[in-house]
């Protein structure tokens, strides 16, 4: 690994990058800064976490044009949240944003907190969402690290092929490389999780596009095949979440009054699959049973 010393020098190519190359996205701009403050960029956050960015655009514009502030979702229903979730994946989070969003109204007065502990404390917020929140809405300083980011660090840094698993070391990696300055370590944050989206991609990274090339400790070492112990995801089809998303989509589609247990998903393949999916939703609170009907959360 590279020592300490050497380690500032990848801010001001990889910054000047990120002035110079960085994508177009709504959650980044002035405007959309002014109009949803803070709580656009909480949105955003929730609705990112292992989606693609291009899935994210349409769902979360028509989720603040409905529901702009905390308090707008705060008085939706789970229904409705679930529903305007729509084909998202891991609903789950619609349900954490909206319990969130009644705790900000609760505990706030309707204001996204500032503090990370603060916001810590909120339904559904990890490590990275409260550090993005701070940072990215409120201009803090602190180090944020995704799996783009950790991905960057692990071969700019620590010559590796893929990063280790998920650990506290790696808010401290990055907190080493921070600038002093506020406004500063905020685009820094941001150039290295644009740098592991767009160009220090899982497989076949474009080094040749890289700011960092001439001081990847990857790079430096020939790129060698270091070994992968990320966890892998099971595939989704036919896997019990493609089971739970068809559940979810015929409920979004049903009346209110929803379907008869017995009516759904007759045809699908695996029964005891099926019944799994519908037991899990229930007890996720995606769901609910009424004598012989299912619905969306009441």
């Amino acid at each position: 690994m590279p020592s300490s010393s050497t380690l500032p020098q990848r801010r001001l190519p990889l910054s000047e990058w990120y002035r110079e190359a960085a994508r177009d996205l709504p959650w980044r701009t002035s405007q959309f800064h002014h109009v949803y403050g803070a709580w656009g960029t909480l949105v955003s956050e929730f609705m990112l976490q292992q989606t693609p960015v291009n899935r994210v655009i349409p769902h979360l514009e028509a989720w603040l044009a409905r529901w702009p502030t905390p308090s707008a979702l705060a008085a939706a229903t789970p229904a409705e949240v679930v529903q305007q979730w729509a084909n998202l994946g891991y609903p789950r989070r619609a349900l954490w944003l909206h319990r969130a969003a009644i705790e900000i109204v609760q505990r706030h007065d309707g204001l996204v907190p500032r503090d990370v502990d603060e916001l810590l404390a909120l339904s559904g917020i990890g490590d990275y969402t409260a550090r993005a929140v701070a940072v990215f809405a409120y201009g803090d300083r602190h180090p944020v690290v995704d799996t783009n980011t950790r991905r960057v660090l692990a071969r700019a840094v620590q010559g590796l092929a893929q990063p280790a698993p998920p650990s506290r070391r790696d808010l401290a990696l990055m907190e080493s490389l921070l600038p002093a300055s506020d406004a500063e370590s905020a685009v820094f944050n941001a150039a290295a999780m644009e740098l592991g989206a767009t160009v220090c991609v899982a497989r076949s990274p474009r080094c040749e596009l890289c700011p960092l090339i001439e001081q990847c400790a990857w790079v430096a070492a020939g790129r060698p095949d270091t070994g992968d112990t990320r966890r892998r995801q099971a595939a989704f089809e036919g896997s019990d979440r493609q089971a739970r998303g068809a559940v979810l989509r015929m409920l979004r589609d049903a009346p209110a009054g929803g379907v008869l247990l017995s009516a759904v998903l007759p045809e699908w393949p695996d029964a005891a699959q099926r019944d799994r999916a519908v037991d899990s939703l229930i007890a996720d609170g995606l769901a609910e049973a009424d004598g012989e009907m299912l619905s969306l959360p009441r």
